[in-house]
């Protein structure tokens, strides 16, 4: 079992910026694939970005491409998602997933068997 506990939400105005993290429990943590997925009120999860387990390949979505960068540490266990020139339309709960199998990372949401608890992210107009 592996817990992902994510870290960094918050206000901010638009323009703005956060970085969140995703701290991992698993000890092997260098063998799994990472994702980023937020869910906005009244709207299903989607995928914002993924990475593969060593880093080299990363994965976004369309709307957040050259805004959001996502990287790891894997010394630390830790992914992050640097989200700079901020929304309103960014705002929601984010999630961080993973998954061990995943030699490349997935924008589809089954494809993760971890998730954390998630992140509130709130940009203000």
């Amino acid at each position: 079992q592996v817990q992902l506990v994510e870290a960094g939400g918050g206000l901010v105005q638009a323009g703005g910026s956060l970085r969140l993290s995703c701290a991992a429990s698993a000890r092997t943590f260098s063998r799994y694939a990472m994702g980023w997925f937020r869910q906005a009120p009244g709207k299903e999860r989607e995928f914002v970005a993924g990475i593969s387990s060593g880093g080299a390949d990363r994965l976004y979505a369309d709307s957040v491409k050259g805004r959001f960068t996502i990287f790891r540490d894997n010394a630390k266990n830790t992914v992050y998602l640097q989200m700079n020139s901020l929304k309103p339309e960014d705002t929601a709960v984010y999630y961080c997933a993973a998954d061990q199998h995943l030699v490349v990372p997935s924008r589809v949401l089954s494809d993760y068997t971890y998730w954390g608890q998630g992140t509130q992210v709130t940009v203000s107009s």
